[in-house]
């Protein structure tokens, strides 16, 4: 996950076919928490790309208030 959370990071797994076999592995894997992480990682992959100013996903500051929310 350290890998997918700068821009270019997002964009070499993009453009080297990670998707397939983080499919596979979710088919396959029985851990919870290893399919929790495939999960996570899957979305930040096949979701939008964050604004502007906001590509390095380990430098997002969260407001204290919605931090609690989640």
């Amino acid at each position: 996950q350290q890998l997918a959370a700068t821009k270019s990071g997002r964009n070499h797994l993009r453009s080297n076919g990670c998707y397939p076999i983080l499919r596979q592995l979710h088919a396959w894997e029985e851990n919870p928490d290893v399919l929790g992480a495939c999960e996570k990682l899957i979305q930040v992959l096949i979701g939008d790309e964050p604004e502007a100013g906001m590509e390095n996903l380990l430098e997002v500051t969260i407001p204290e208030e919605l931090e609690k929310r989640l």
